[in-house]
């Protein structure tokens, strides 16, 4: 019997610079008990299908995030990844995935992987990328980690400017970059179709 195709997805997150900004965004943010819908919940399960083996990690304190400790966790999926996994990184985990396939070699072969409203670097808007999470200048090592890599942005982004699209571009010659009109500010869509069908049309 066929093994399904493996979807390793990384959810976003924040860092802060202090503990004290950390307890002030705390006391602050806005409250809601309304239940989130993301493009990335059950309807994108329900979306693929079963055809494919969906991995969602929780990553640790991703309200207070560290790269280092994002990358402890994330290796220790390795031994159950298998070949022609597909990766999904969404705002903070997009960088997190182009941090790490930019410094190390990943163990198993990538069918494609998906940066989604990643920033690029610190010029967020109301928001501070720090923990770890800085690019360095060289990022060779994402470029040849898989054939297939595709960033995808939003013109009306709130949080990651579609500037960084640009950013990525200069270092990322091989990759493809979508950008799209609206995706109601930073992704927050409850359905991504988009994605859906460019993953199924993968051959």
């Amino acid at each position: 019997m066929k093994k399904k195709t493996q979807i390793f997805m990384i959810h976003g997150g924040m860092t802060f610079k202090s503990q004290k900004d950390y307890l002030r965004y705390l006391k602050t943010r806005e409250i809601s008990i309304e239940k989130k819908i993301r493009w990335s919940g059950d309807n994108f399960d329900r979306a693929m299908g079963r055809n494919f083996e969906i991995i969602k990690p929780n990553m640790p304190l991703p309200e207070n995030a560290k790269y280092k400790d994002w990358k402890i966790h994330f290796e220790r999926h390795f031994p159950y990844l298998r070949n022609n996994v597909i990766l999904i990184g969404g705002s903070l985990g997009g960088i997190f995935l182009a941090k790490y396939l930019s410094e190390n070699k990943f163990p198993k072969k990538i069918l494609v992987v998906y940066l989604i409203c990643s920033p690029f670097d610190n010029t967020l808007t109301g928001e501070d990328l720090v923990g770890g999470f800085s690019l360095k200048s060289d990022l060779s090592w994402l470029n040849n980690s898989t054939k297939n890599l595709v960033l995808l942005f939003s013109k009306d982004d709130d949080v990651v400017p579609v500037s960084h699209a640009e950013k990525y571009r200069n270092k990322l010659k091989n990759a493809k970059i979508i950008i799209y009109k609206s995706k109601n500010g930073h992704f927050r869509v409850p359905k991504f179709p988009e994605l859906v069908k460019m993953i199924k049309d993968l051959k």
